[in-house]
Formats: C-alpha cells, structure tokens, sequence
C-alpha cells in the first residue's frame, strides 16, 4: 500500500471585489464581459463568477496561482477545500491552468482566512 504525500501548505491571496455565481445558458452572453472571474461549461449548461460590489449575498475569491503549481500536481485544491468543509463553509471553485480559484462568502471571510491559516497556508488580505 502506498501513501499519498500530503500537499504542500500554500499562499493564497485574496482578490479585490465581490462576486456572484449566475447560471449561464448561452456562454457568448458572458464571455465578453469584463467583470468575469470564471465560465464553467457542463453537460448541464454553464456557471458564470461575475464581480458585483454591490452583491449583499457575494461572494470572495481566493486565488493560490501566483505560485503556480504543475496541473498534475495532488492534493492542491483538496488542501484549501477540506479543512473549509470541516469548518462547515460553503464553497465555489474554478481550476485554470496555473491555480485555483476559491470562493467563500463574503460575509464568512475572516472566518475561512482562519481555517486556512490553521490548516498551514498564508492568506494575504
């Protein structure tokens, strides 16, 4: 039986704004707008995170990308959500080449920068 090395603890930064998480029947309807923070095609239809400041029920992105890490890495994405999930916060994600997007609401974010500062990692606000 082989073990799973643990991922590696991470550095995170928060993104300015809020955003909301719209779902999308037609993506050319989005895919032009500027204030889009990630498309998500499925065999459902699409997920738009569109920055909205003035969403009261937004959401805050956290992005781990600006130490990019090999997309065949382990265990990254699962290092920021589980100890988010045992903390019982909710969460969105978007995974592009080089990092991931994690998104927390917005009135939760001191509380998951916690978590995940407990869990090992850096969170710049």
């Amino acid at each position: 039986m082989t073990s799973t090395p643990a991922a590696r603890t991470q550095n995170l930064h928060v993104l300015k704004g809020r955003f909301v998480l719209g779902r999308v029947s037609d993506i050319r309807t989005v895919a032009a707008d500027t204030n889009l923070l990630a498309l998500v095609v499925g065999p459902d239809g699409g997920a738009a995170m569109l920055r909205d400041d003035t969403a009261e029920d937004g959401w805050v992105a956290l992005w781990n990308g600006d130490d990019a890490h090999d997309p065949e890495a382990t265990g990254m994405l699962s290092a920021i959500v589980a100890p988010l999930a045992a903390g019982d916060l909710p969460v969105w994600t978007a995974t592009s080449y080089d990092g991931d997007l994690v998104l927390v609401p917005a009135d939760r974010l001191r509380e998951a920068v916690g978590i995940l500062r407990q869990a090992g990692h850096q969170v710049a606000v």
